[in-house]
C-alpha cells in the first residue's frame, strides 16, 4: 500500500510539479559556465565523484537547482556567492547549455557489501531496487520518475540519473534521508523514498544507476 501510494505521488507530480518552460540559450550559456567548469567540467562531465555531472541532466531541473542555490534555499558551501551576479536569464542559459551536452557514463563498479558474496549480487540488488523498489518496506521503484533507462522526466523536472557518479547519488540519498536536503518541490517525495532505504540499498542502487545509459 505504501509503495502504491508513493508511486502515485511520483506519477501525479510528473503532471503537477512546478514546470519551467525551456527558455535558455545554450550557445549563450557556454560563455557563462566558466565559473562552474572547475568542479563540473566545461562540458558538464565532472572528473571528481563528489561533484555531479551536469551534462544532459534536464534543463528544467538544472534551472531550478541553480535558482535554489542562488537564493540560498539549497545551501552548497562550494557554491556560496558564485551565482550572485547571475541574472535569471543567465541561469536559464547555463541550464540550457549543460543540458545540451552529452553525458559520459560513469559506469557501475564491482563492489561488495556485507551479506553479498559476489559483486554481481550487489548489482542485482541495485537493479531490483531501481526497477521494482522494495514492497516490504514501501520503497517505490525509481523508474516511475526517473524512467527505466535513467533519462528522467524533463517537463516534470525529474533529473536524468543514468551515468551519474555513484558517490554523488549515494550522498544525495543520504541527505534526503536525514532531511539535510529539503529544497525544491519534489524534496518531500525523495525524502519519503530515502527514509525507507537501507544503507546497503542506497549504495547498491547508486552503483547500478551509474551504469545506466
Amino acid at each position: 500500500m505504501k509503495k502504491s501510494f508513493l508511486t502515485i505521488i511520483c506519477l501525479v507530480a510528473a503532471f503537477t510539479a512546478n514546470q519551467v518552460l525551456a527558455s535558455g540559450d545554450a550557445a549563450a550559456g557556454k560563455s557563462k559556465v566558466a565559473v562552474c567548469a572547475g568542479c563540473h567540467g566545461g562540458d558538464g562531465n565532472s572528473m571528481v565523484a563528489s561533484f555531479p555531472k551536469l551534462a544532459g541532466l534536464g534543463e528544467s531541473y538544472l534551472y531550478t537547482q541553480l535558482k535554489n542555490i542562488q537564493s540560498g534555499e539549497r545551501a552548497i558551501v562550494e557554491m556560496t556567492g558564485l551565482l550572485d551576479a547571475s541574472s535569471d536569464q543567465d541561469l536559464h542559459d547555463m541550464a540550457a547549455y549543460y543540458n545540451s551536452q552529452q553525458r559520459q557514463i560513469a559506469g557501475a563498479q564491482d563492489i561488495t557489501l556485507i551479506g553479498y558474496s559476489e559483486p554481481s549480487q550487489v548489482l542485482e540488488l541495485g537493479e531490483n531496487v531501481y526497477r521494482g523498489g522494495n514492497l516490504k518496506t514501501g520503497v517505490p521503484s525509481c523508474t516511475g520518475c526517473h524512467s527505466p533507462a535513467g533519462t528522467g522526466n524533463g517537463p516534470a523536472g525529474y533529473p536524468a540519473l543514468g551515468g551519474q557518479h555513484a558517490d554523488y547519488i549515494e550522498s544525495q540519498l543520504l541527505k534526503y534521508r536525514s532531511g539535510e536536503r529539503a529544497s525544491g518541490a519534489n524534496a518531500k517525495i525523495m525524502q519519503g523514498v530515502a527514509e525507507r532505504l537501507s544503507n546497503k540499498e542506497i549504495k547498491a542502487v547508486a552503483n547500478y544507476i551509474s551504469g545506466l545509459n
